[in-house]
């Protein structure tokens, strides 16, 4: 299985079928680790997303990031929309929102989060919640940092004993119903909002745990990872069909070098 694992992930760029690229027409987005370099959107960035715009390629955001994070940056930047908190919200800069994850009561449900994390936070007396959480409709977050990862099994096995779901980036833990993952909320996203296009146009991007959804081939069948996903290649099930060769958005811009050249 190992062996299985390991050639899946090498399968880089360099061997990309271009028939997978013939027909994109969005691209489906982690941002942190995905489209930042250092922490931080490059100076080439703007212009990149400028460029697949002028040929005929819209690029979605899927982040795990807050609502509140989102809801600026989908005014920003030159995107179709963005899906945050790993798919519980979706965005766009027209200022329409949608609640994707069903939650009948909001002040209940942050409620119920916060309590799930300071049950949680006994065990783990260290962790920091997230000075985001207040910005924050559908997850609850906390940081990832000095977690090793059988403590991160054993707060995803007290999450789903307490009936939540747990995931993980190389930013931070989230806290969210057992319904709600990226690839849930692009699909529903894809079909009300982009219903002219099939899932053969559409290209998953990520680099972490959290954007393992999006590596289903089940549901996404053209998916790559940035070079820094290889941290997490023994920590997911469903890995991308390709890899790049560059790291974080030098990844990203390899891959839109590519788009752009079909």
């Amino acid at each position: 299985m190992l062996i299985y694992l390991f050639w899946f992930l090498f399968m880089t760029l360099l061997n990309l079928n271009q028939a997978d690229l013939s027909d994109i027409r969005l691209i489906a987005s982690d941002v942190d680790g995905t489209l930042t370099q250092n922490s931080k959107f490059s100076s080439n960035f703007i212009s990149t997303l400028l460029d697949l715009q002028s040929a005929g390629i819209k690029v979605l955001l899927v982040t795990g990031r807050s609502a509140g994070w989102v809801s600026a940056l989908v005014n920003y930047l030159h995107v179709a929309g963005a899906i945050a908190e790993n798919g519980g919200f979706f965005l766009q800069a027209d200022g329409k929102q949608d609640l994707l994850s069903s939650v009948p009561n909001l002040s209940r449900h942050r409620i119920l989060l916060e309590n799930t994390f300071h049950h949680i936070k006994q065990l783990f007396p260290n962790l920091l919640a997230s000075t985001d959480n207040q910005f924050r409709i559908t997850d609850w977050t906390f940081a990832v940092d000095n977690l090793s990862t059988d403590d991160i099994q054993e707060i995803s096995t007290q999450c789903e004993l307490m009936g939540w779901s747990f995931t993980y980036s190389n930013v931070q833990c989230h806290i969210k119903p057992l319904s709600q993952d990226k690839a849930i909320g692009l699909l529903s996203v894809l079909k009300k909002y982009f219903p002219e296009l099939n899932l053969q146009q559409v290209l998953t991007v990520g680099d972490s745990p959290n954007d393992e959804a999006m590596f289903d081939a089940d549901l996404f069948p053209i998916s790559v990872g940035v070079a820094n996903v290889r941290h997490y290649q023994d920590k997911m099930l469903h890995l991308p069909k390709y890899v790049t060769q560059a790291f974080e958005f030098d990844g990203f811009s390899e891959l839109a070098k590519l788009l752009l050249q079909k």
